[in-house]
This record gives structure tokens, sequence and C-alpha cells, in this order.
């Protein structure tokens, strides 16, 4: 299989994963006017509905994290990458890629994995009374975001070394 084949497969997950995600602001911001008319307009109010919001609020953020790396939305520090030649950039993200991101990725997943599983086990449920039943599906996510991630620092990692033999190519011609 060829490295564009491979690259191509790894950014179609969270490029799925991000559109489909993205349904979830609509769903954010309507479920929030209705708890606010609910509990100001008619003094009614529903743990379930308050607790669905926040999990909307985490699935969106964490897992549409790898859609926001593909398409380049998360915040540079680096403030002289910009200024970098295609090759340096390259450089970059490739060490980026296999020294902090995937590192941090592994290890978070790797730290949640007991506290998931733990949840899984008990079936773990809110401690609100007329709370939402499934806690730990919303945990699954602490390991969900890690795979997304890696997967895309994965491709970012041989993006990058498809960049650097290409124009290691050129260089050479």
């Amino acid at each position: 299989m060829k490295l564009n084949n491979v690259i191509q497969q790894l950014d179609a997950i969270n490029e799925q994963v991000g559109k489909a995600i993205s349904w979830l602001s609509l769903a954010v911001v309507v479920l929030t006017f209705i708890v606010v008319l609910l509990r100001y307009g008619f003094d009614l109010g529903w743990i379930w509905m308050q607790e669905s919001v926040t999990y909307m609020y985490a699935w969106m953020f964490m897992l549409a994290a790898g859609y926001t790396l593909k398409h380049e939305g998360h915040v540079r520090v680096d403030i002289f990458y910009q200024q970098f030649s295609i090759r340096k950039k390259a450089w970059v993200d490739l060490l980026g890629s296999l020294f902090l991101l995937m590192p941090m990725f592994i290890f978070i997943a790797w730290i949640s994995l007991d506290y998931v599983l733990a949840s899984w086990h008990i079936y773990e449920a809110s401690g609100e009374a007329g709370g939402l039943a499934f806690v730990y599906i919303l945990k699954t996510t602490l390991l969900l975001m890690p795979l997304l991630m890696l997967l895309q620092g994965a491709s970012l990692a041989l993006t990058s070394l498809q960049t650097l033999l290409a124009t290691n190519n050129e260089a050479n011609n």
C-alpha cells in the first residue's frame, strides 16, 4: 500500500468523525436554549437534560480534536514556524508528532484506561437523582480522544516524512 493511501485513510477517519460531531454544536445550542427557557420561563428543569449538554460539549471538544489537528486549527506556539521553508516545517511536524504529540496522547490513554474500565465495570451512572445513566460511555471518550489524536499524529508524521523524501529527491535531481 502506498504511503499516500495510508495518509488518506488516516485523514478520512478524523474527517468523518469531525463532520459527524459538528452536528452536536447545533444540538448544544438548541438544548441549552430549551434548558434556559424551561428554567427561567416555566421554573422547570431536569438534571438529565443539563447533563446531556455537558456530555455533548465533552464529545464535541474531545472527539473533534483530531479533526482540528488535521485542519491545523490548534494554536501553534512556535512563532518561527510560519517563516520556515516547507522542508523545515516538515521537520518540525515530524519531530513534534513523534516526540511530543504521540507520547502525550499515549500517556493520556494509559493513565485513563483503569479509570474508564472501572467505570464500565460498575456501569457508572450519574450521582444526581434523575441524571443520566451513561457516565461510563462519557468516560470512554478519554480513550477515544487519544486514539483519534494518535491516528492524526501518525498521518501528520507520515505526511511530513513524505514531504521530506520528496524535497530530498528534488534536491538530488
